[in-house]
């Protein structure tokens, strides 16, 4: 089965987030075909259960996954970081082969 893990920092910040909303169950994660390399990541909230979702728990979050972005992304990790005045989540995936120069898309 494949794999997908949650720092603790990525928690967090769903936590964070899904409390200021004031609801959902968790962040759901999906790829699409874009940019000049392929793939990107889409984040959105995840306020209910798709049938076919892939549901990852870890540190008391929960990550839904669309099942046909599972193979692309199958051993990353999620996590969250902060640099200067940017913050975001930033997947470390173990598929990519190549990113476009804007980093904006990916190629596995």
């Amino acid at each position: 089965m494949a794999t997908l893990s949650i720092t603790t920092a990525a928690a967090d910040q769903i936590r964070r987030v899904l409390d200021e909303r004031g609801h959902g169950l968790g962040l759901r994660v999906s790829v699409k075909p874009s940019g000049c390399s392929g793939y990107s990541y889409v984040l959105d909230f995840a306020d209910e259960a798709a049938g076919d979702d892939i549901i990852v728990e870890e540190h008391g979050v929960r990550v839904y996954v669309a099942p046909d972005a599972l193979e692309v992304l199958d051993g990353s990790e999620v996590d969250y970081v902060s640099e200067g005045l940017n913050r975001y989540f930033r997947f470390n995936n173990p598929n990519v082969k190549d990113e476009c120069g804007c980093g904006e898309s990916f190629s596995v």
